[in-house]
């Protein structure tokens, strides 16, 4: 029972660094745009690895791991090391929530199994739209008022208007390629008897 709880906790913890590389790796993945107003903006990949991370490992250790390699990402780059940690709690989201919804909602609740593509579906969107909300406040309060020193909603709501393109753009990368990759995964950890103890 004791090497049994080990063997999972080791699966977990194996499976939660890799996904962390994957997402930093992901975020390497990107075309920036030429915008200056307001920091960066850019289309990446990192969002699919985000959001398979809480799909693969659950709502905790896929914030862990989507939080982590964002934050990794940030600290390897001049321009995103000051917000680093902001960065971490915005990523973390998408896994969070694709994992709450997930596990909690689609597992627990309708007791569909975890490699349901439309669960894993749903909960993408899910994860999309709260890292939507969240990353706007952030841009909002932090990009426009903090950085550019906006005093009206009207700027900042612009800041974010002019951010929305690459923002659902990735978004809708994460839905669309993250379910995919999560049922593949999860048929994969199923025929190699690794699939138990991962959540």
């Amino acid at each position: 029972m004791n090497q049994s709880k080990n063997r999972a906790m080791v699966l977990r913890l194996c499976v939660a660094a890799m996904m962390t590389a994957l997402v930093c790796a992901g975020n390497f993945a990107r075309i920036v745009m030429p915008l200056s107003v307001g920091g960066v903006t850019a289309f990446t990949l990192g969002n699919i690895m985000c959001t398979l991370s809480g799909l693969l490992m659950g709502p905790w250790w896929g914030f862990a791991a989507a939080g982590l390699g964002s934050l990794l990402y940030d600290l390897t780059q001049g321009y995103y090391a000051h917000e680093a940690f902001i960065t971490f709690f915005v990523k973390g989201v998408y896994g969070l929530v694709s994992g709450l919804v997930l596990y909690y909602v689609f597992v627990r609740l309708l007791k569909k199994e975890k490699n349901s593509y439309p669960a894993m579906l749903v909960s993408s969107v899910c994860a999309a739209l709260a890292f939507l909300v969240v990353y706007s406040v952030k841009v909002y309060f932090y990009n426009g008022m903090l950085l550019e020193g906006f005093t009206t909603p009207v700027q900042c709501w612009a800041l974010i208007v002019g951010k929305l393109p690459a923002t659902l753009f990735n978004g809708v990368l994460a839905v669309v390629f993250a379910p995919v990759l999560g049922v593949a995964i999860r048929k994969a950890l199923k025929e190699a008897h690794l699939e138990i103890g991962l959540t």
